[in-house]
């Protein structure tokens, strides 16, 4: 434990007399908060050798990461030196693996591609940003040119019929 804190000094009652509930109180409270303190200091330790320990591996997963980038370098290198002994000329080879390459990447690309096509646009923050002129327009109070939505079970009502759940 970092520190420790000494608790309020209790006065016992002699061998003969019972304590108060004032007494019996004020030691469960002295008694819990030590407890207390002490969950949280364990706690602390706990939590900053799991987090040490949690950055070590992050760490590692990205060096691991980075020397198989490195690596893929020389595992095309020997793909087209393969397909070179295999009898074609070293600069068709090489063309070969960047084609490749290339087709790869314009896979990747695709995939990438649609899956941004399938992100939903936020209908509720533009429906309110069209709103936002009006609103930021002084109005006289109580004259009010616009209707608010109302919100019932959930829903909520927009300009005419249209709604959404919250």
């Amino acid at each position: 434990m970092a520190h420790s804190a000494t608790p309020a000094r209790i006065d016992r009652p002699t061998a003969g007399e019972e304590p108060s509930i004032g007494t019996l109180v004020q030691s469960a409270m002295a008694d819990v908060s030590t407890l207390i303190r002490g969950e949280v200091e364990l706690a602390k330790t706990e939590i900053s050798k799991s987090a040490k320990k949690a950055g070590i591996g992050a760490g590692a997963f990205g060096a691991a990461g980075v020397v198989l980038a490195f690596s893929a370098f020389f595992f095309f290198i020997a793909l087209a030196e393969f397909i070179t002994w295999l009898g074609l000329e070293r600069w068709i080879s090489y063309l070969i693996v960047w084609f490749l390459l290339v087709l790869v990447a314009a896979v990747a690309a695709l995939v990438g591609r649609s899956f941004i096509k399938k992100i939903e646009k936020p209908e509720r923050t533009v429906e309110s940003l069209k709103d936002l002129p009006e609103v930021l327009h002084r109005e006289e109070p109580g004259a009010r040119r616009r209707e608010v939505p109302t919100v019932s079970n959930g829903r909520v009502e927009l300009r005419g019929n249209t709604s959404y759940k919250v």
